[in-house]
């Protein structure tokens, strides 16, 4: 597969799953939560509306680099990226990725006081794609025991994510 066609691989599962968790660092250790993606692909770019009030947005004012997982259980891919986050009070770029969901936790809007953006800057993307079905994994084991070969189980690949 060639670097674009990963690329947008990786674009598109982004799009599609959406919530992914958020892992930020702290003095004591690392701290994972899950977030809904609001991704930018023309820009190279993820953002997330969120409190300004949580702990994650002063984990990352100390410590901008995290991770991002993403899983789609259905098409049976696992992607993690990582890339340095930053926290925004920008309400034009707010507008942009609101959604009328987000007025649950925040009635006053995309110019909520509360709200804010994590704008992050993917640098490196792994993906690992499984078979496309559970008939297909347990095909390989069976195959794999027979043959002594190892079970064909998917691909993984490191990807450099456009910037």
């Amino acid at each position: 597969m060639s670097e674009k066609d990963s690329s947008d691989r990786v674009w598109a599962i982004i799009e599609r799953v959406g919530v992914c968790m958020l892992t930020t660092q702290f003095a004591g250790g690392l701290r994972a939560r899950p977030l809904e993606a609001r991704p930018d692909r023309d820009a190279g770019v993820i953002f997330f509306v969120t409190d300004i009030h949580s702990a994650k947005e002063a984990e990352i004012e100390v410590t901008p680099d995290i991770g991002l997982v993403f899983i789609d259980s259905k098409d049976k891919a696992y992607l993690s990226i990582t890339g340095r986050a930053r926290v925004l009070r920008d309400i034009e770029k707010t507008k942009a990725a609101w959604r009328k969901t987000d007025e649950v936790w925040w009635p006053g809007g995309p110019s909520d006081p509360n709200v804010c953006l994590l704008r992050i800057e993917p640098f490196t993307a792994e993906l690992w794609d499984g078979p496309a079905s559970a008939v297909v994994t347990a095909f390989e084991f069976a195959k794999a025991r027979l043959t002594g070969e190892e079970p064909k189980l998917g691909e993984n690949r490191k990807v450099t994510v456009r910037m």
